[in-house]
């Protein structure tokens, strides 16, 4: 998807699994499907909570940005 600046899946030729895609800035989405164990990361911010749905209820003390986060685009 080239027109697609910051979305993208790649899959495997062989089998069909969403694979991790490096994208601009760069930026590396992984897929969590294909996370094994536990990574160790943990969520530090909330972002586009101006498209979330209504009933969806973000319950956590974490910051939250209607779009891209200060400086993050």
């Amino acid at each position: 998807m080239p027109e697609a600046e910051r979305f993208g899946v790649c899959f495997c030729r062989v089998c069909g699994s969403i694979l991790p895609r490096v994208g601009a800035d760069p930026i590396v989405g992984i897929p969590a499907g294909a996370l094994d164990d536990d990574p160790g990361g943990r969520p530090r911010l909330h972002f586009f909570v101006g498209n979330k749905a209504p009933w969806y209820e973000i319950r956590d003390d974490l910051p939250q940005f209607e779009s891209y986060p200060p400086g993050d685009h």
